[in-house]
């Protein structure tokens, strides 16, 4: 048995199995497809193969039968290696396909999670618009119900799988009086923008989901990070949207997304701490073999000190994430201890990185070593799904009575 006390040798397994796919699959091609801005389509095939798109959901509906504990073991392993990969499995499970799960009705579980599971076709969630990020309240994106069909209009911004995505759970507003009240959510479906990918490499596109008409993807974003995950634009003009497609009821958007972000925040909390631990693993292994003064530079206090506050805020970080992942499972409330590890393990991994470019000095600056990829990596764990400062305010409203 391990001796950790949030895994089961189950959870060994998993960790296992993702490491090593991690390790020979992806650490060989992440600096290429960094480097390209290219989304990985043969690993993500790969990674739905294995079952890690959908390791949290149940056989029945496509998915791997696994617990959220092995989930977040998947996100925290592939970020050890490389942060575009660990964000295909997290913005998809997380974002894309547990609305659906948790807030659908048992029609359209059946309809869309087995491809989503399967990793047939990837998902993604609409929220954040040019005026809304922070502030999801702000939402401009207008739904008006017209007989059997919603009539959407607006656009989304920073949207993980944007491009290459076919489905995807959409926030809009349907009574612009209400305030948060007034938001609703919808199911939305279009082509990939990369048929021809998905064409060769046999997911990604799935014929049965309808093209919607006046649904596209917008520009990608030329990032400074993730640059192996596709991120653009959603726009919407005048989008038919069948009443089936209604996820939920009608106002009850924003407390369903509040719920989606407060999971998603253990993902992102893992995928920073995979960053982390990944980036000290390099800075170990190199300062044992660098030689400064004759002599390795691990052996000097200066370098050791840095390693030995890495190794402790990681262990720190472990029990965070995993603690929040164990109430998450249990059904306990977690949104504060979400919020703390998401705060924590992301600063942490600006921290870790910076700390890892450092020992490598000159090397660590150029892009022969991971450790600056990982350092560009970390910068939006402290930004994506609630910023550092929106974390404080959930933390602090917890601790004052009006979180719970």
């Amino acid at each position: 048995m391990t001796d950790f006390p949030y895994f089961t040798d189950q959870h060994l397994a998993v960790r296992d199995m993702v490491r090593e796919f991690a390790r020979t699959e992806v650490a060989p091609v992440a600096a290429a497809f960094d480097a390209k801005a290219e989304f990985p389509w043969e690993n993500v095939k790969k990674m739905g193969d294995l079952g890690l798109l959908g390791v949290p959901w149940p056989e029945a509906l496509g998915g791997a039968g696994m617990d959220y504990t092995s989930y977040i073991i998947a996100i925290h392993e592939m970020a050890k290696v490389d942060a575009s990969h660990a964000i295909t499995i997290s913005a998809h499970t997380t974002l894309g396909t547990s609305p659906i799960v948790h807030f659908g009705t048992p029609a359209q579980r059946e309809r869309y999670v087995p491809l989503l599971a399967a990793g047939r076709v990837l998902g993604g969630f609409g929220l954040t618009e040019e005026s809304a990020g922070s502030d999801a309240g702000g939402t401009q994106t207008r739904a008006v119900r017209r007989g059997s069909h919603y009539v959407l209009n607006g656009s989304k911004r920073f949207i993980t799988h944007g491009g290459v995505g076919e489905s995807f759970v959409v926030t809009a507003v349907t009574d612009p009086s209400a305030g948060s009240h007034g938001l609703s959510s919808f199911i939305l479906t279009k082509h990939t923008t990369d048929l021809e990918a998905a064409r060769l490499t046999g997911i990604g596109h799935e014929p049965s989901l309808p093209d919607m008409p006046g649904f596209t993807a917008g520009k990608k974003e030329d990032k400074l990070g993730w640059r192996a995950s596709d991120t653009r634009e959603l726009l919407f003009q005048d989008v038919e949207v069948p009443v089936d497609n209604l996820l939920g009821e009608e106002g009850q958007g924003f407390i369903n997304f509040m719920r989606t972000l407060d999971s998603g925040r253990i993902g992102i909390a893992a995928l920073s701490l995979g960053i982390a631990e990944g980036a000290f693993e390099q800075a170990l292994a190199y300062a044992s073999v660098r030689h400064q003064f004759g002599q390795p530079i691990a052996s000097f206090q200066g370098v050791q000190f840095q390693l030995s506050d890495m190794a402790t805020e990681i262990e720190a970080g472990r029990h965070l994430v995993y603690y929040a992942a164990s109430l998450s499972q249990a059904g306990r409330p977690f949104g504060k201890e979400a919020a703390m590890a998401k705060l924590f393990c992301s600063e942490l991994a600006m921290r870790a990185t910076i700390k890892a470019v450092q020992i490598h000095g000159g090397y660590g600056y150029t892009k022969d070593y991971p450790v600056e990829r990982m350092m560009r990596d970390a910068k939006i764990c402290e930004i994506g799904e609630g910023t550092s400062e929106i974390q404080r305010i959930v933390i602090a409203r917890h601790l004052i009575g009006a979180g719970d």
